[in-house]
């Protein structure tokens, strides 16, 4: 064996510490651009802002140095300076030096905060060629600073100045009367980790600092910009908290239809978390706190900011899904009974019809949330989705039909039954046009419901069996990037079939046409539409048919699909267990064996259940939330990943299962027939 295809022990690398942050930046602060360098800024105010979310500190200075530096200072408790038990080192040198520490993990140091993973503050650090950190904490003032993590002493201000490493706090003085707690970081992140050219943005500062004040209404921050020579002082105190930022962020010059409406409540939701020993605990109930604050105006823009724990959600997630879930349904049927808004026939208002002219703001305050990524942009926490959907539609409710707000209401019903009109005409007069020109045969199937993203990174296109189950899943999809293609009955089978006869078939050519990618040799990959395809069946013999006929479909005309592990089998569950009494509890089963298993585990634990347990004969038969928690939820689904890999047998076995010859089929199903559990067949 030569060198160069040696492979040992010794040609694994471990990264220690913050090794891994400098090795991977991208991984832990999203980009290596100027939003990296942005992020930085954000997850050093971030946690000053968790000490006022906790209630600790009231002002946060931000301060722009004119070397480039950054200094973030709070009035809050400060980090604790106490030397940590089990890793020997003090509070502060334990947070900003290894990944994965601080007091957020589900202990009483904060109850909701922006940071969860334990590595933000860290991962700055050790981008940074300087970090300096004062700490005024029980009656101490206590410094300490870094070098690209490593703690150590400068002798000169600035990131040039001589460095001797030197592990350990120093003890600056003791706090005088008066003094405020708290705690002074300042850095300056290191340029050869970032791409050239990539710089803090001020404007994205002062972006931040606004919308965190109007979030933590309890909080003053000041931006200092000192980066031209002179100090430009600018500070951020919202009193009324989202009811300013909804005037803020409404078009300029747009009058209202309504006064900006606040809901304000508080639920609850059960999700599995692991305990302080590392465990996971199935069923722990989280509380959250919700706050929205919404308007309609007169213009047609739509305007939705949604935040968790003060941070900005750019892409949504499971909060904005509930807010517009219930603003829908709530406000659908409102018009469905006030008389005279809805003529006969005509189809109810649409999402984007509820949206028209809107600006909302969604603020959710909540223990240990669950994001896609470090860099937050879209909560996955699934529990939240139906805590708000709770308190929005009791909200939309008590506004449409209370003697006050009454009249109110109907202005905004009426506008939204408008938009839709609107948009029924306008969808007629493109459908009209295309009809007049050749591109007609090119258009998308009319039964195809595309999603609004244009990239294939997050968009999947769902395969649904039958039109019953795309109802459900219309409601339940996020529409950002999942796409539904419904499927009536069982496509051929294109084993035994000629090529003729499968460009025929009608439910084939829409797949290869919504696909966008052409078909047997023709096939392009890097051509097809969608990131992902999945297919949605019933949990049953026939729908387990129609996935062994679309598998079969994708193997010989769309090979490359399953070659690039983008074809998936979704797993709808087969049964729902529900207890009874206060605090009732929901859990989906896959198989007999896990309904039962859990049956007798809840019983056991002194749960009383619903019999018979409910058992779900087709996708259609599940409503919008149990769809989406059970099978179209990234976060909470399981999907079955199809692949092919040993070619030659998965062709065989195609052949042998779906292809023309009967008698070695006739074989192979006597020969496995002692396979089969008899007692589970359902007749």
């Amino acid at each position: 064996m030569t060198a160069e295809t040696t492979y040992g022990a010794d040609d694994l690398t471990h990264l220690e510490g913050l090794e891994a942050v400098r090795k991977r930046p991208g991984m832990y602060i999203g980009s290596t651009d100027s939003r990296g360098v942005n992020h930085l800024f954000t997850e050093i105010v971030d946690n000053s802002t968790d000490e006022g979310i906790a209630g600790f500190a009231t002002r946060v200075v931000v301060t722009l140095h004119a070397d480039g530096s950054v200094q973030v200072d709070d009035d809050g408790r400060g980090i604790p300076t106490g030397v940590h038990q089990k890793s020997g080192l003090s509070g502060v040198e334990l947070v900003l030096t290894r990944l994965h520490a601080g007091g957020k993990f589900g202990g009483s140091g904060y109850k909701a905060s922006g940071g969860l993973h334990g590595v933000g503050a860290s991962a700055v650090n050790a981008l940074s060629h300087r970090f300096d950190v004062t700490v005024k904490h029980e009656g101490k003032v206590h410094e300490i600073s870094f070098a690209q993590g490593v703690a150590g002493v400068f002798d000169a201000p600035g990131p040039k100045a001589k460095f001797t490493k030197q592990p350990g706090l120093v003890l600056v003085r003791k706090m005088k009367r008066g003094e405020a707690s708290g705690t002074s970081i300042r850095y300056w992140h290191d340029a050869r980790y970032f791409e050239n050219g990539a710089a803090l943005d001020k404007e994205a500062v002062r972006s931040k600092l606004r919308n965190t004040a109007f979030l933590v209404p309890g909080v003053t921050y000041v931006l200092r910009d000192a980066s031209e020579g002179a100090i430009e002082e600018e500070t951020f105190h919202f009193p009324d908290g989202l009811t300013d930022m909804v005037e803020f962020l409404a078009p300029d010059g747009e009058k209202g239809v309504t006064g900006t409406l606040l809901i304000r409540g508080t639920g609850t939701y059960f999700e599995n978390a692991a305990d302080e020993n590392g465990v996971m605990r199935s069923k722990v109930e989280r509380q959250a706190d919700v706050e929205i604050a919404f308007r309609w105006g007169t213009g047609y823009d739509r305007i939705v900011e949604s935040f968790t724990n003060t941070i900005r959600n750019m892409h949504g997630g499971t909060h904005r899904k509930g807010f517009e879930r219930a603003a829908l349904k709530s406000l659908q049927e409102a018009i469905s009974k006030t008389r005279g808004l809805l003529k006969p026939k005509e189809d109810p208002p649409q999402l984007d019809d509820v949206l028209e002219g809107m600006t909302a703001v969604i603020h959710v305050r909540i223990p240990e949330p669950q994001f896609t990524s470090q860099t937050k942009d879209e909560l996955s926490t699934a529990g939240i989705t139906k805590v708000i959907q709770g308190i929005v539609e009791r909200y939309v409710k008590s506004w449409t039909e209370d003697r006050k707000t009454k009249a109110e209401a109907k202005v905004v019903l009426q506008k939204i039954v408008d938009a839709a009109r609107v948009r029924l005409t306008q969808k007629q007069q493109k459908d009209a046009a295309r009809r007049k020109t050749a591109l007609e045969g090119a258009a998308m199937p009319p039964k195809l419901v595309d999603c609004r993203t244009t990239g294939v990174a997050r968009s999947e296109l769902f395969l649904v069996e039958g039109d019953s189950a795309l109802g459900s899943a219309r409601m339940a999809r996020v529409s950002e990037y999942q796409a539904l293609l419904p499927l009536r009955g069982k496509i051929l089978n294109v084993q035994k079939a000629s090529l003729a006869d499968t460009l025929r078939n009608a439910e084939i050519a829409s797949i290869v046409q919504v696909l966008g990618a052409g078909s047997g040799r023709t096939f392009d990959l890097p051509q097809m539409r969608y990131g992902r395809v999945i297919l949605m069946a019933d949990a049953d013999v026939d729908g387990s048919h129609i996935r062994t006929l679309l598998i079969t479909l994708f193997a010989k005309y769309m090979r490359p699909v399953i070659e690039d592990g983008r074809l998936y089998a979704a797993m709808p569950p087969l049964h729902k267990v529900v207890t009874k009494g206060r605090n009732a509890q929901t859990t989906f089963t896959f198989t007999q064996r896990e309904m039962e298993t859990t049956v007798a585990a809840l019983e056991k634990a002194g749960k009383q259940v619903v019999t018979p347990v409910p058992r779900f004969k087709g996708l259609g038969e599940m409503d919008a939330d149990e769809l989406w928690e059970t099978t179209m939820n990234p976060a909470t689904r399981s999907v079955r990943r199809i692949t092919m890999d040993d070619a030659q047998a998965a062709e065989d076995a195609l052949e042998l299962l779906m292809g023309e010859k009967v008698e070695p089929r006739r074989n192979w199903l006597v020969e496995s027939s002692s396979r089969v559990d008899r007692e589970a067949i359902d007749v």
